[in-house]
């Protein structure tokens, strides 16, 4: 028997909480609140098997839910892995400068874990909302119609940003390549394969959630996720940051910002 919408919302919600609360002791142990990096996707996978229990473990909540895992488990490994041993981040370092005296840690608390809190679990909508129709009539296979897009969709941008960090990682590893630029491979067609297949991805989890009634109303979940990609916490950021760098502005010249294409000649 499927819970109701309004319980299934408060639920994620407590399950996204309870998650930072855990990372946020967690953090503070270590003086390193740049954690929640690596608890990022790890809310959507709360939330989602969340959606599981309380939908009754459908075969299409399940499925979902099976998506996400592995969405949000690639993505906190790839982040655990890229930072360990690294000191403070330095955004965060930015953020908590503006902390006053001895109170640090409840500054963090507002301005890094719940912020982060709140759009986790707006981002997440399409996923509560699949898993609350999940047991109507309209619900009973695994995926219909627009949701098969939904799944290639996601699969597709899992691979893209998978093959991009890969490629990253190897030409980082490479001390011939220290100082250089990464332009080869997908990072030829594009300077952010990584971002793009985050993006793919979740419109494709929206597709999902699209092929039952409610599901379109979910639709500024994927457009926000989108626009923190591209115009807040990724692109944006990151290229002010890289912008100084020797042969940045011929690379940029020649590549997409986001969606690949061919290189400029």
């Amino acid at each position: 028997m499927s819970s109701s919408l309004p319980a299934i919302l408060l639920a994620s919600a407590l399950a996204v909480l309870v998650l930072l609360a855990v990372t946020a002791v967690i953090a503070r142990r270590q003086d390193k609140y740049a954690l929640i990096d690596v608890t990022w996707g790890l809310l959507f996978v709360a939330v989602s098997w969340v959606g599981v229990v309380m939908s009754g473990a459908t075969a299409r909540s399940l499925v979902l839910a099976a998506l996400v895992t592995v969405w949000g488990g690639r993505l906190a490994l790839h982040l655990a892995r890229r930072t360990r041993g690294m000191g403070e981040d330095p955004r965060y370092v930015k953020i908590l400068s503006g902390a006053p005296e001895g109170k640090k840690f409840g500054y963090a608390v507002r301005r890094v874990f719940l912020v982060q809190g709140v759009i986790a679990w707006f981002v997440s909508l399409p996923l509560q909302v699949a898993a609350w129709t999940s047991t109507t009539h309209e619900a009973h296979r695994v995926v219909s119609g627009v949701g098969w897009l939904g799944v290639a969709l996601v699969v597709a941008g899992l691979i893209f940003e998978s093959v991009g960090d890969a490629q990253l990682a190897a030409f980082k590893a490479d001390p011939a390549n220290r100082g250089r630029l990464m332009d080869r491979g997908l990072w030829a067609w594009t300077r952010h394969p990584n971002y793009f297949g985050d993006a793919v991805s979740w419109w494709g989890f929206w597709l999902i959630a699209l092929q039952v009634s409610p599901g379109w109303a979910t639709v500024l979940s994927p457009i926000a996720m989108t626009f923190l990609l591209v115009k807040v916490s990724g692109v944006a950021l990151l290229e002010k940051s890289m912008s100084q760098r020797p042969g940045w502005a011929e690379y940029a010249a020649r590549t997409s910002a986001f969606v690949p294409r061919p290189p400029r000649r």
